[in-house]
């Protein structure tokens, strides 16, 4: 990919910036503005990239030369960040006197572009026809974010979030992948049945294996919607839907289930809920305790129906995990549980790792390896595609 550095203050973020996109697995040429420069070195760049950085169209070894264009026609994805108004105003019009400006210009690569700038310069009306000209023509506009500025001003114009903008690398990457066209719901998070005001009961998901399963459909081209009830960082390209409660669950998933290809329960849904919630907080009465009846919630999954609908179930056990998750398959009409045992080490809530094994309603199973949660998710939609193809 190409990352197009123009000469803003936050200059400086770049360079994190492609850190982590070299991380993520990215092949990363980055192209310096000459005002780019003012700010941060090509040095820096070839340090974290272990490429030539391109800093002019006549550099003897640029391959932006005046015969060839070759970093666009290569490139799977062109990333502006920061993008300056001076910058926004030259793609707008077509100019290409740089080496970035004739990348884009070249490229038939997906373009996301994120400006940072002073508020006023953001607000102004050439600004703002010009980003509405870029839109219009295709590319993203990512942010940007309010907050304060280099200027001391607070306002519109900070440079989005690193994550963010990887995220919609990953999204602009894999918009031909073997999930496009596909819908996708996926949950995530423990869910809180209030007890007063100001205490509930809940459970120790943290929802990294939900977010995980929809980041990496995301990845692959689907149209996905999270539905969360975890206090994680909304994911770019995703739309989030926040459900702390059961029923706020159920509102959103089951009627949004019946235009859906895939519908994959990582939430851990509570199975009890307090049979009487007050609506002020309950004091303490002296030294004694308080009593607290529950009633069980009825899973709703098997509520969630389309007629092309593919499940997929969850079972965070703690003994017996195979058998435990085969009887919750056919209920549920998931067409595979995958179930882990969160007591042992790395596969527990909150990890970054997880050991599962899939599972089905015949009780035939396949113990994966320990892994990543990104490559379990993966290993999820392997497995879901050819249900999908089927149907």
């Amino acid at each position: 990919m190409v990352l197009g550095v123009t000469g803003s203050i936050a200059a400086y973020k770049a360079a994190d910036l492609a850190s982590k996109l070299v991380q993520a697995g990215a092949s990363v040429d980055v192209v310096l503005t000459t005002a780019a420069t003012e700010f941060v070195g090509a040095t820096t760049f070839e340090a974290l990239t272990h490429r030539p950085v391109t800093t002019g169209l006549w550099q003897a070894h640029s391959e932006l030369s005046i015969d060839h264009v070759a970093l666009a026609l290569r490139a799977d994805c062109v990333l502006i960040a920061p993008a300056t108004a001076n910058t926004l105003a030259k793609l707008a019009l077509g100019i290409a006197d740089d080496p970035l400006t004739a990348t884009v210009l070249a490229t038939e690569a997906p373009v996301i572009v994120a400006p940072a700038m002073d508020a006023d310069m953001f607000a102004s009306p050439a600004t703002r026809r010009n980003v509405e000209t870029l839109e219009n023509d295709g590319v993203v506009i990512a942010g940007p974010t309010s907050g304060r500025l280099a200027s001391g001003l607070i306002g519109k114009g900070r440079l989005i979030d690193n994550e963010i903008l990887v995220g919609l690398v990953r999204q602009a990457v894999g918009r031909h992948g073997d999930y496009t066209g596909r819908r996708v719901i996926v949950s995530a998070g423990g869910t809180r049945q209030p007890i007063d005001p100001v205490r509930f009961i809940s459970n120790r998901s943290t929802g990294k294996m939900g977010y995980a399963i929809a980041e990496a459909a995301r990845d692959r081209g689907a149209d996905v919607t999270l539905v969360s009830a975890a206090d994680l960082p909304d994911p770019a390209g995703i739309r989030v839907v926040k459900a702390s409660t059961v029923d706020e669950m159920r509102n959103a998933i089951v009627p949004a289930s019946s235009s859906a290809d895939l519908l994959v329960m990582a939430a851990a849904i509570s199975d009890f809920t307090p049979v009487q919630v007050s609506d002020q907080k309950i004091k303490k009465q002296g030294p004694g305790g308080m009593s607290l009846e529950l009633a069980a919630v009825e899973d709703f999954m098997p509520l969630a129906r389309g007629r092309h609908l593919v499940k997929v179930a969850f079972a965070a056990e703690t003994s017996n995990v195979e058998a435990n998750a085969a009887a919750k398959a056919a209920p549920k009409g998931a067409a595979f549980v995958v179930a882990n045992d969160v007591t042992e080490p790395g596969s527990g809530f909150g990890t970054d790792t997880n050991r599962v094994t899939f599972v089905d309603a015949e009780g035939n199973a396949e113990a994966m390896p320990l892994m990543g949660k990104l490559d379990v998710a993966h290993a999820i939609l392997d497995r879901a595609l050819p249900l999908l193809k089927d149907r």
